[in-house]
């Protein structure tokens, strides 16, 4: 094969890797990976405000306030205003959320990062400098991108704007 070819490979192991992580997380828990990491980050943080969460997971706050609406409806996760300051709202896990996450695999991107981060810095900025140049050269490093591993969406009952959003 030719380079060419051996780069579109690689490309397609990566988006197909992402596609089949996702499909497990779907089927395992019932979850997309931002669902989860959502999840985790209120049960890492404890009380924690909807921007605090935006912050923590590299998403909007309307992107995190929709997910927390969908979270709510399965009863993963419940809001309350903050008895000192009635302008934020802070979210918390409910039991059947802490059950959920003990069961929920891994997300794609938490197992990137720690193969990732047991590399040496040269070769780090390396990967780094090829990926960047990779969406470069595909005319995609303008497109927003959170660092979250997924390809489409996980729910099938999902309104036509959550599918195009990945939610």
């Amino acid at each position: 094969m030719s380079n060419i070819e051996n780069v579109l490979v690689a490309l397609r192991r990566v988006i197909r890797a992402t596609d089949l992580h996702s499909k497990h997380l779907s089927k395992t828990v019932g979850l997309t990976s931002p669902q989860i990491l959502l999840l985790q980050a209120i049960r890492n943080k404890g009380q924690v405000t909807i921007g605090e969460l935006a912050i923590e997971v590299s998403l909007s706050q309307a992107t995190v306030t929709s997910i927390l609406d969908r979270l709510e409806k399965r009863a993963l996760v419940y809001r309350e205003r903050s008895t000192e300051d009635k302008r934020k709202v802070h979210a918390f896990l409910t039991r059947e959320g802490e059950h959920v996450l003990e069961r929920a695999p891994m997300p794609l991107q938490e197992q990137f990062a720690r193969q990732f981060a047991d590399l040496p810095d040269w070769e780090q900025t390396m990967i780094l400098s090829a990926l960047q140049r990779i969406a470069q050269m595909m005319d995609a490093e303008h497109i927003d991108a959170s660092p979250v591993l997924e390809v489409g969406t996980l729910n099938p009952l999902g309104t036509e704007s959550e599918r195009s959003s990945g939610q």
